[in-house]
């Protein structure tokens, strides 16, 4: 596939690597056609990995990776444009975190609504699949970094989108586990997993845990 990742950070440069070595050609977006971090990765990433900017990423795409802060993502997918968005699958992984009173941080979105429900608001025509927005970056893309079982969740409207995502997610990334929660309104509960995240991360000292759902 042609895959466009919006975002230069950890996250975006994991998920880029990861793709481009399952030999999808991936184009990383940000403000600017020159970026110097997203050069670095083009040249370390091969000739499948490109640069430019969020638009450009967009419109090169058939599915894309929302990697932003949360506190940016509507902006930058405005600056990406509704005509390249239009019709494609979003993969957000991103989480509406609030770092200006200091660490841990808090969720900036009220408890009846959600990162993945304000993108899918304002792009109608945008596919949103909120997914992977509850872990490390490196567990994402290689979840046997923990042992034992433990689950992925999906949030989305669009039956075919999240199948799509699915398929990647296990026949790509290696998951063994997808609970599919339903419509996109339960991005809620993923993205109020990150206090508690967070909280662990400190505790652990390390982002190599995941959780698991046990049920009777």
């Amino acid at each position: 596939m042609k895959i466009a990742i919006l975002g230069t950070g950890m996250v975006g440069e994991t998920l880029g690597s990861k793709l481009v070595a399952l030999g999808h050609e991936v184009r990383m977006g940000s403000r600017t056609p020159d970026n110097a971090k997203a050069a670095a990765w083009v040249k370390k990433s091969g000739g499948k990995a490109s640069q430019g900017t969020f638009r450009d990423a967009a419109a090169f795409a058939e599915l894309i990776f929302n990697c932003t802060l949360g506190n940016a993502s509507l902006d930058v997918l405005k600056s990406a444009g509704g005509e390249a968005l239009s019709g494609k699958v979003l993969v957000d992984v991103s989480n509406p975190l609030d770092f200006t009173k200091g660490m841990p941080p808090v969720l900036s979105t009220p408890p009846d609504d959600s990162l993945g429900e304000q993108l899918q608001r304002a792009f109608p025509s945008l596919k949103v699949v909120k997914t992977l927005n509850t872990m490390n970056c490196e567990v994402m893309v290689e979840p046997s970094r923990v042992p034992g079982d433990h689950d992925v969740f999906v949030s989305g409207n669009d039956v075919d989108a999240k199948a799509r995502v699915k398929q990647l997610l296990t026949e790509g990334f290696g998951w063994k586990h997808v609970i599919d929660l339903g419509d996109i309104t339960t991005a809620r509960g993923t993205e109020a997993f990150l206090p508690l995240w967070l909280r662990l991360w400190g505790t652990l000292r390390t982002g190599d845990f995941n959780i698991h759902v046990v049920k009777r």
